[in-house]
């Protein structure tokens, strides 16, 4: 029988109780202070600086591996500041043999996309580099935008998946929260809004290579488009003088369908549940019952369009959605404006997906 793990204590403060007082007391009014189950406790006078201050003392605790938690307490604003908890390194072996895994997977699911009138071996590769361009703008702007509020982060974790698309995506590993809401949007949004804008440039340069036929009876596995990518498609496209029997059926050229991909990857992304990119800004933006109702919404509406990703919405929701570290303070108007820009960007990436599962 193996022996029961002993639980490891955590880090013991690097500064004394006076000192981290007197950290406190330099940014903010302590109207109570005391020492709860080993950690400092303050409670503090809610002010219109709030977010600011917290931020100059979130800064200064770093340097001394600490970090500091701003809560509400009833009616009350409660500050607690703890050790930085260790950051274990991640394996970057791991990231290169899951790129390389996936850069595989859909190179093969490239060649089989192309048609008879283009190598296949140069379809596969065109394809390749359309779809990991756009996957892997939208994990480095979750990447960058990590950096840049100092937030742990690992590089992306690219997924081989098999085809009709090759992967199953990419994500990054996030191990410390967010130091406050405004920084928990930029991590939701960035990404998605990054790889929507290399999507739309991936589908405006596949679009006009992709070719038109005139069949009189509509195959099965046709793609509905996104409102977006038809937009496109009746823009960049020529068609060819029809009689009323004749359909027209367009085979997308293999960038023209990474493009694709990249929209309805968008769309499932925002969805505002769980750990979804949709949902770290659902949970700065909405109430916690506002948030449930929107999440029911989004599983029920998927299962519609494509009932495997409803699955995992749902098993998404059950998990807890940590906060930031200051939970207080409100996110900017400056942010709740652009969560507009990503509702427009969700609108126009939506179409329904069954035929891809």
């Amino acid at each position: 029988m193996e022996p029961e793990p002993v639980a490891t204590p955590p880090p013991a403060l690097s500064l004394s109780y006076e000192q981290i007082h007197q950290m406190v007391a330099s940014e903010f009014t302590v109207e109570e202070g005391f020492v709860e189950y080993d950690t400092p406790t303050f409670y503090v006078k809610q002010q219109p600086t709030l977010k600011q201050a917290f931020m100059r003392l979130y800064t200064h605790l770093a340097a001394k591996q600490l970090i500091p938690i701003l809560r509400k307490r009833g009616d009350r604003v409660m500050l607690q500041v703890v050790s930085k908890p260790p950051v274990k390194p991640g394996n970057s072996l791991i990231n290169v043999i899951l790129l390389i895994a996936t850069i595989g997977t859909t190179l093969f699911t490239g060649f089989l996309l192309s048609g008879d009138a283009m190598d296949p071996l140069i379809g596969a590769v065109m394809f390749s580099i359309a779809i990991m361009s756009i996957l892997g703008a939208h994990e480095m702007g979750h990447k960058l935008t990590a950096n840049r509020h100092s937030i742990d982060a690992t590089y992306p974790y690219f997924i081989p998946g098999l085809p009709p698309i090759g992967t199953f995506g990419a994500v990054i590993q996030q191990k410390s929260l967010a130091p406050n809401r405004d920084a928990l949007f930029d991590l939701g949004s960035s990404g998605p809004i990054i790889g929507f804008i290399l999507a739309v440039v991936v589908s405006a340069i596949g679009i006009p290579m992709s070719t038109v036929r005139i069949v009189q009876e509509m195959p099965l596995g046709i793609i509905q488009p996104p409102i977006l990518f038809d937009f496109l498609v009746n823009n960049l496209l020529k068609f060819p003088a029809v009689s009323s029997s004749d359909i027209l059926l367009i085979e997308l050229h293999p960038v023209a369908y990474a493009g694709y991909i990249g929209m309805i990857v968008t769309m499932l992304n925002l969805m505002p549940v769980g750990q979804l990119d949709g949902g770290h800004v659902a949970h700065v933006l909405l109430e916690e019952r506002a948030r449930t109702i929107v999440a029911i919404v989004a599983i029920v509406s998927l299962l519609f369009v494509a009932w495997p990703m409803a699955l995992l919405a749902y098993f998404l929701s059950r998990v807890r959605h940590p906060d930031a570290l200051d939970a207080v303070s409100p996110v900017s108007r400056s942010r709740r404006y652009a969560s507009i820009a990503l509702i427009v960007v969700f609108v126009l990436s939506v179409a329904p997906v069954a035929s891809l599962f």
